[in-house]
Parts: C-alpha cells; structure tokens; sequence
C-alpha cells in the first residue's frame, strides 16, 4: 500500500488539515514522553524526597551541554527543510549524512565531559551531602546511553525537517515502552502484586535511583540506534544509504553551523540561567528544590500541544520557503497562533484545576504538594502566551532567522527570569512561587517581541546569502 502522504507546500489544501496532519504525531509522541516523565518521577519519588532531589539536580547541567547538540537540530532542520521544499533531495541527503557526522564530532566530546565530571556536576549545583551520592550516580550511568538521546534530537529533526512527523513517534513508542518496564523492574525489590484474590510475584533488582538511570539509558540506546537505521531503511526521496560517500563537506558544515551557532547560544542562555535559578532554589532546601522539580514535571503536560504545534512550524515554513511560497508560510503561522492559542488556554484551565492531583501522582510528600500546587496554578495563566512565543520562534528557526530568537530569548530569560528569580530569593527572601512569577513574565515579554520581529519579514530572506 502507498505511503499516505500530503505535499506540505500545496496552496490548495487547508492549512488547518495540513498543520493537525503534521502535528498530531508529535503531539502523541509529547504525550508518550511526558507519561514516562511521570512515571520515572513517580516511580523515583516513592523512595523519597531525597530520591527526587538526586534525579533532578544536575538536569540544568546536563541540558546545557544536551542545548548543543539541538541547537545542531535546528540548523539541520531548516536546511533539511528547505532542501526538500525545493524537492533537491540530493542536498536533503548530503545534510542527512552530515547529521551523523555532526552527532560523532560534537555528541562523543560531550559524553566523556559528563563521564569525567560526573560527581563535580551535583556538587556544583549545589546538591546537598545526602544526596551526592545517588545524584552522582544517576549522572554516571546516564551520561554513559547519553550519545543516544543526542542521536534521538538530532536524526528527529532530520525527520521532521523532511515532513516525516510519524517514524520518531512509532520508535518513541517503543522506546517508552522499555523504559517504564524497565523503571518497574530495576527501581523496585522482588514484591508480590495483588490483584484480587490472585497474587503474582513481580521480580525486581531494588537498585533504586541507579536502576532509574540504567533503564533511561538502555531505552535511549534502543531509540538512538533504531531512529539512526530509519534512515538507511524507510522508504524517502531523501533516504541515505551505506553506500554513499560520508566525505565531510566543510562548507556544508559551516553552513549548518553558522545557523546552529545562535540556536546553541540561545539555548546556553536558557541552560545557563536555569542553573543559576535552580542553584537559588537549591539554597532554600531540599523540599522546596523537590517541589521545583515536581511542579515543572506536572506542567511539562502543556509541553506537548506547545511543542507540537512549535516543531510543526518549523517543517512548514522551512518547506513553504523552499518552495518560494513565502505568503504560504505566513498563512501557516497564523493559523498555528490560532490552534496553539486556543488549545493552550484549555491546557491553561486544565492544569489549575487538576493542580493537586497532578503533583500528588509525582510525590507523596505534603509540604512539597503544597508548594507545587501554587506554582503549577500560577503557570496555568501564562500557557497561551508561552505557546505563542513558541509558535512565532519555531517559525523565525524555520526560516533560517536564528539570531533574533537567541537575542530575544537572551536578554528575557536573564534580565527578567534569572534575574527576578535572584532577586526575589537571595535579595528580598522570597520563596519559589515568587520565582515561578518572574518565569511568567519572561514569557509575556518574549511573546511580543518575537511577534513583533515575525511582522517585520527579514525571516523571508534570512538563508539567501547563506544556501
């Protein structure tokens, strides 16, 4: 049976039919994500606070060097985009190629880094003596399968720059799959479950924090080499081969690199002073730092339609541009704003009247519940306006236009969020929710200004000098 397909650059088809077309994968495989999220939270929090805690301390770290290597996304993504837009799909291939290569050259340096520092990381961030250990640990052996979750960014926006939205979300499947049976099994000791009259003994290694790491890092090893063989194997005018040379292109590369390069800075800033925010959290102690992590997981909900619709953008503007059909494109971020809008303010409702149910299903402890639930309602009113911001810098990255969404994003997230955040902590001892505000605020500010960046058109133009 033929490949159901539509052709993302045809005027005449709906472009609400088109964006759900491409978006509904995504926003499945967010769903599939975000639940094993829960469930390694979950699972992790049943052995305490202080579990919780050790999982969560280094993840601003590791998503700074993790930044990198999606910032490499971003570029391979528009080129790959436009590419077949263009339907060159030679070019498509040779960005393909170099996807892998790119993933060797800066993936493996990045891995031995965390490999090497794995103790100093935790202890950098501020972890405290009681939790060093299984915060080092965990870092370790996930540092170890950490190539592979590099693979998954990168070689899914390859995937997605090509309009192929469906083969990351059939390999996450899997992928999820392994990884929650995986928890079960590695997390907790040999126990009998109940089910009714009928008990059924469940074997289990009782490894605790490190079996949560070794399960995540085998399922990103499945998910890495599966996405990586898709390549070679699934049916595409932009399919690579082993056959093919891997001769690197060094103008190839530094074109890739030099879009990629504010795509890495901007998510350095975020990174960067995310670690300076959950380094002012860390110093009000370990609840609140648990309470920081469970109210991000529970809110991570309204992450997926978001990051759906933002990824979404970004295939079709690349494409509408390849295409030469720049009106296309505008008409696509318009009608994202809309959907993503009015899908958000029902995600919006959604999480602050489920707040405490949501964060009791992570951590069963009360004053974290507490804390959490405050700051997950406080975030509720602001997913429209997040989603927007989104939606408006997926279609600049789309485009080829980097450098304003890292300029924006720059001097939002330190000048409104790190700093607020240090401000209301350590200068006026406020508490989290405060800092939770501040977060808010940055996203109203940097909606605006994208937009407004969005209306003036450069974008239109921003990759003709450099293809």
């Amino acid at each position: 049976m033929a490949r159901k397909s539509i052709n993302l650059t045809d005027e005449h088809i709906s472009p609400i039919k088109v964006i759900l077309w491409l978006a509904w994968p995504l926003f499945l495989e967010q769903i599939l994500s975000t639940f094993v999220s829960f469930v390694d939270t979950a699972m992790v929090g049943a052995l305490g606070v202080n579990a919780t805690a050790s999982v969560s301390i280094s993840n601003s770290f590791v998503f700074l060097l993790n930044g990198i290597v999606m910032a490499l996304g971003t570029g391979l993504t528009a080129y790959v985009a436009r590419s077949v837009g263009a339907r060159d799909y030679e070019a498509a291939k040779s960005y393909i190629r170099h996807a892998i290569i790119l993933l060797l050259l800066v993936g493996l340096p990045i891995v031995l880094l965390t490999i090497v520092l794995h103790r100093k990381i935790p202890a950098w961030m501020g972890a405290d003596p009681e939790i060093l250990d299984d915060a080092s640990r965990y870092l370790l052996i996930t540092s170890i399968g950490r190539i592979f979750i590099m693979a998954i960014m990168v070689l899914g926006s390859v995937f997605r720059g090509r309009g192929d939205t469906k083969t990351p979300l059939r390999i996450n499947i899997f992928v999820n799959i392994i990884n929650v049976v995986g928890n079960y099994l590695l997390i907790n000791k040999p126990h009998t479950l109940q089910l009714g009259s009928l008990a059924i003994p469940v074997p289990g290694a009782g490894w605790g924090v490190a079996g949560a790491a070794v399960s995540t890092a085998f399922s990103w090893f499945v998910g890495g080499t599966a996405l990586a063989v898709m390549l070679f194997v699934k049916d595409d005018p932009a399919r690579i081969s082993i056959h093919d040379s891997f001769r690197i292109d060094g103008a190839l590369i530094r074109r890739v690199v030099d879009l990629s390069i504010p795509a890495m800075l901007e998510r350095f800033c975020m990174s960067s002073s995310g670690i300076v925010v959950t380094r002012c959290i860390a110093s009000l102690g370990t609840v609140v730092l648990a309470a920081n992590s469970v109210y991000i997981t529970a809110e991570s909900i309204s992450f997926m339609p978001a990051f759906a619709f933002a990824t979404a953008v970004t295939t079709l503007v690349g494409q509408s541009l390849g295409a030469k059909k720049a009106d296309l494109a505008v008409r696509y971020v318009k009608w994202t704003n809309a959907l993503g809008a009015v899908c958000m303010l029902f995600a919006g409702i959604m999480l602050y009247v489920f707040a405490e149910p949501l964060v009791r299903i992570i951590t069963p402890d009360e004053e974290a519940v507490a804390l959490a639930k405050q700051c997950l309602r406080i975030v509720a009113f602001v997913q429209p306006i997040q989603t927007v911001a989104w939606i408006y810098a997926g279609a600049l990255r789309g485009a080829g236009d980097t450098k304003w969404p890292f300029y924006i994003t720059a001097v939002c997230n330190w000048g409104i969020r790190t700093l607020g955040a240090w401000l209301c902590i350590r200068a006026f001892g406020m508490g989290l929710p405060q800092a939770v505000i501040c977060m808010c605020a940055d996203n109203f500010v940097r909606m605006i200004w994208m937009g407004a960046h969005f209306h003036r058109g450069a974008w239109k133009h921003a990759l003709d000098k450099k293809a």
